[in-house]
């Protein structure tokens, strides 16, 4: 399987460190804009790509890789990824999927009609530990309560404090702390339960308009679901199961689910650490290769309507909250 990489920014790097360690994939190319084609260029050398791009549409129309990687700024996933698919690439996509709620069912349907494999990088949802969890789920009996948190202060933060805005804190490139880190809670909840039945969002909204912190609160049958998340203060993150008959713990960031721990009644607690690599997006790209060798279209079907759902849960709460993004 082949990948161009396009982007520059943390995330391009992070990916590209973690593709070094799965096998049958290649790096073939880094696409970056006009005015980053020497970071790419920088990027490039430290990790053996042999090619930079700095036009997106002639490199779409060269069509030297089967896949894309968009580790780009949010508001331009459903622009890029449309064209990757008209162009007939396979795209794999950073979170959050897209935008808007509109965003992500064209593209969902343009999917589907040109057969793309489109996948949403969220990478709990690949990790082994996530495996154990659902397997695990049926033993803890009539769930009552599920609760997360995933707060980090932002090194973008004091900037942010000061007026000078990153994109992670513009509303008009769909940032905010749902969208950056509550969509990894979310889409642990709604992967393992589905969507709920109502939703609201409590947000501490800063000078511009977005999210710097906040809890969504979902409504299911028979219980209730928290999903808590911070990028102006910090403290320990967790993933907390409730079943009357026992729990699921898992202690650290949701986006890496180091382990977790299982508690049944009239049993010892006991802890599973199931990943196998350290980088946490070695295990989605192993994934989605795995997937695209076997044409498993109906696991690319089942991560698109996950998205399309958790999608749609954060747009409405953000909508309610009354922050605006451009795409809107």
């Amino acid at each position: 399987m082949k990948i161009a990489v396009v982007g520059t920014g943390m995330i391009a790097r992070e990916a590209l460190t973690a593709l070094q360690e799965v096998e049958d994939v290649e790096v073939v190319t880094i696409c970056a804009r006009p005015h980053s084609r020497e970071k790419a260029r920088a990027l490039a050398q430290e990790f053996g790509v042999p090619q930079v791009w700095a036009d997106y549409g002639a490199m779409l129309a060269a069509h030297e890789a089967d896949f894309v990687y968009l580790g780009i700024v949010n508001s331009v996933h459903f622009d890029y990824a449309r064209q990757a698919i008209a162009a007939g690439w396979h795209v794999i996509v950073e979170k959050p999927f897209t935008s808007t709620l509109a965003e992500a069912e064209e593209l969902i349907a343009r999917a589907r009609a040109a057969h793309c494999y489109l996948f949403e990088a969220v990478t709990p949802l690949f990790l082994p530990n996530y495996m154990g969890i659902l397997e695990t789920l049926p033993q803890l009996g009539l769930i009552r309560l599920v609760q997360a948190n995933y707060s980090q202060y932002s090194s973008r933060y004091d900037r942010y404090l000061a007026r000078d805005v990153a994109p992670v804190f513009d509303p008009a490139l769909s940032g905010g702390a749902l969208y950056d880190l509550n969509v990894y809670n979310l889409e642990l909840i709604v992967s393992l339960f589905g969507r709920p039945k109502s939703a609201i969002y409590g947000a501490n909204v800063g000078f511009n308009g977005i999210d710097t912190s906040g809890i969504m609160a979902l409504r299911y049958d028979g219980f209730v679901a928290t999903a808590a998340a911070a990028k102006d203060s910090d403290s320990p993150s967790f993933f907390m199961i409730q079943g009357e008959s026992g729990w699921i713990r898992a202690d650290g960031a949701p986006n890496e689910l180091p382990s977790f721990t299982v508690g049944l009644r009239g049993s010892e607690p006991k802890t599973y650490a199931l990943n196998r690599y350290e980088h946490r997006m070695v295990h989605e790209f192993e994934a989605m290769q795995d997937i695209f060798a076997r044409k498993d279209y109906m696991s690319v079907e089942e991560g698109m309507q996950t998205s399309r759902a958790v999608m749609a849960v954060m747009e409405k709460a953000r909508l309610m909250a009354g922050i605006q993004f451009r795409a809107d």
